[in-house]
């Protein structure tokens, strides 16, 4: 099952739009910003309906 949602950058500020496979339960991954290149984390927090996406910078 697959879900977008829109984020914003922690370091640049633009935003951009992140695909969620909510099939994987929960996870932490990290991807570069498509604009700045900079590691952004991504956590994924779901029981498989519900879900809740937090964007961080690496260093927080």
């Amino acid at each position: 099952m697959l879900e977008t949602e829109r984020y914003q950058c922690p370091y640049c500020g633009e935003e951009a739009e992140a695909v969620l496979d909510l099939s994987g339960g929960d996870q932490q991954y990290i991807e570069d910003c498509p604009i700045c290149c900079r590691p952004i984390v991504f956590t994924l927090q779901t029981d498989g309906e519900e879900w809740m996406l937090e964007v961080r910078s690496e260093n927080e």
